[in-house]
């Protein structure tokens, strides 16, 4: 299957969740658009890629709901638990979630850091990540067969 962990950091710091690959060229997309937070990143993606926002929202939502600045035994607990690929959306908040928003799952890795405009591929057996590209537009339940190109700004940077 062609799922991958995503990381993004931005100046509140880091989530990590698992999505399709296909969303990548979307993120790529909005990442041309210099988003300066994680939220306008995922919004900024909405028109590619439908659903992302809301799930990654719910997520944090759930992730804030059982998890306190001062005790993260909750997602500790489910990245133990869970198998890679099903883990929850949470926030990188200690150095256990910090080690789990680096685990590929099974087609890799990849953290977009807003703050440093900078796109790591820590593994990747999805689709190489290019500064122009292109992908299939996702309406939240299929891919339609339109597509979309995106095109890196100099500014970023692209670390294999």
């Amino acid at each position: 299957m062609n799922l991958l962990r995503l990381t993004i950091v931005d100046p509140n710091g880091a989530i990590s969740f698992v999505a399709h690959g296909e969303a990548l060229p979307a993120l790529m997309r909005s990442c041309a658009t210099n988003p300066k937070a994680m939220y306008d990143l995922l919004e900024r993606s909405e028109p590619y890629y439908s659903g992302l926002l809301e799930r990654v929202a719910n997520g944090l939502v759930m992730f804030d709901e059982r998890n306190t600045k001062d005790n993260h035994d909750f997602i500790h607990r489910a990245l133990e638990l869970a198998a890679p690929d099903e883990t929850p959306v949470f926030r990188v908040v200690d150095d256990v979630t910090r080690e789990a928003s680096l685990r590929p799952v099974k087609a890799g890795c990849v953290v977009i850091n807003l703050t440093a405009r900078r796109v790591i591929t820590l593994q990747n057996g999805y689709i190489a990540i290019t500064r122009n590209g292109r992908g299939e537009i996702f309406d939240g339940e299929r891919l339609t067969g339109a597509t979309f190109v995106y095109r890196l700004p100099q500014t970023w940077s692209l670390v294999p």
